[in-house]
């Protein structure tokens, strides 16, 4: 998977072979997008590693495979609506959407937190696939699914580029990814000397 050289690919051409986690990490590297340093995590938590998904999903073609190819991995007559959390995960929940042939609606934060808006609804019943683009501890996920059920819908699956937890995340339901990453994470307060000595950046969206 290179950025550069990528074609698209387009609809009744045979489908390219399912990437393997090692080629979706390598497709993150050659973008920048996997980055070493001191990083900030949205948890609050620092880290060796940081992933700007950003940096990948800035090339279209490359975003639509991966997303297509995360979205074989979901049962698409288990799922009426594609919905993501704001900002990280949109285009990644609508690439989905778009492979599954969904609706496609996103959360954003508002006073602090997540709230749907934009005149978005969710039906009694209605069955959602959460589409995020990286998760750590899951917690803009689980915010999101807590919307879906405020609103009377039922979160069906969790889909994400890379779940890079430490310990595996229990959603409750069928959680699919591309590709793990076990980044070693560490609270402010009992960080490694080599961490400790190097300035933290916040390198993520809010």
């Amino acid at each position: 998977m290179k950025p550069s050289s990528h074609q698209g690919r387009r609809h009744g051409t045979a489908q390219a072979s399912e990437p393997n986690p090692s080629e979706v990490l390598d497709a993150f590297r050659k973008c920048g997008a996997l980055l070493e340093g001191h990083f900030v995590l949205r948890s609050g938590l620092h880290s060796r590693q940081f992933f700007q998904c950003a940096l990948v999903l800035q090339h279209a073609a490359l975003a639509a495979d991966l997303c297509a190819a995360l979205a074989r991995r979901v049962n698409a007559a288990e799922v009426d609506t594609v919905i993501s959390p704001a900002l990280g995960g949109i285009i990644v929940g609508q690439e989905v959407a778009r492979s599954l042939g969904k609706r496609h609606i996103f959360a954003e934060k508002e006073e602090g937190k997540l709230v749907l808006r934009r005149g978005f609804a969710i039906q009694s019943g209605e069955r959602f696939l959460v589409a995020e683009d990286v998760v750590t501890q899951g917690g803009r996920v689980k915010e999101t699914m807590d919307i879906v059920r405020s609103h009377g819908g039922v979160v069906a699956a969790v889909a994400v580029l890379v779940d890079r937890s430490t310990t595996a995340v229990d959603f409750g339901v069928p959680f699919h990814s591309l590709a793990r990453m076990q980044v070693e994470t560490f609270p402010a307060d009992r960080l490694p000397p080599d961490l400790a000595a190097v300035p933290a950046v916040k390198p993520g969206s809010r």
